[in-house]
């Protein structure tokens, strides 16, 4: 244990700076360092991390109650393509007026969805009301990228 003068005088004599590394200790803990290029070597690693982070992108699909089967097979090629690939697909049926009353068609579209993309994907999010929309989000199936 060396004292809080002793510290700084031997900082000096190296030309480093002493930085208080734990100040919660019992006593203080402190390190004789070049502040500069350990603050220069902290920024490089959070440069390095964010290099190798891999951000997933979401897709949104949106529907209505009334879409057509041939425009739903569009936008399930659509969601599969993205879940091939990688991404998150959201799926969003908007009710409007009086076609909140049957809640069921959209839990039908949903259901249909999941069902053609579930060889690729899986239900992360299941099928659920907010308000006048219907929800639910799909995610790429990992064991499916593991076999590739």
């Amino acid at each position: 244990m060396v004292t809080t003068r002793e510290a700084l005088e031997r900082a000096q004599q190296a030309n480093l700076d002493l930085v208080e590394v734990a100040p919660t200790a019992d006593p203080p803990v402190c390190r004789i360092m070049d502040f500069g290029k350990f603050l220069y070597a902290k920024q490089k690693k959070e440069r390095e991390a964010r290099k190798q982070q891999k951000t997933i992108e979401v897709k949104e699909i949106r529907l209505r109650p009334k879409t057509a089967d041939h425009h739903m097979d569009i936008k399930v090629r659509s969601a599969r393509k993205w879940l091939e690939s990688g991404m998150k697909v959201k799926v969003r049926i908007q009710f409007r007026a009086r076609e909140i009353s049957y809640p069921e068609i959209g839990l039908e579209m949903l259901e249909y969805i999941a069902h053609a993309v579930e060889d690729i994907g899986i239900i992360e999010q299941r099928p659920d009301m907010e308000g006048s929309t219907m929800l639910m989000v799909l995610a790429p199936n990992p064991d499916k990228k593991k076999k590739k």
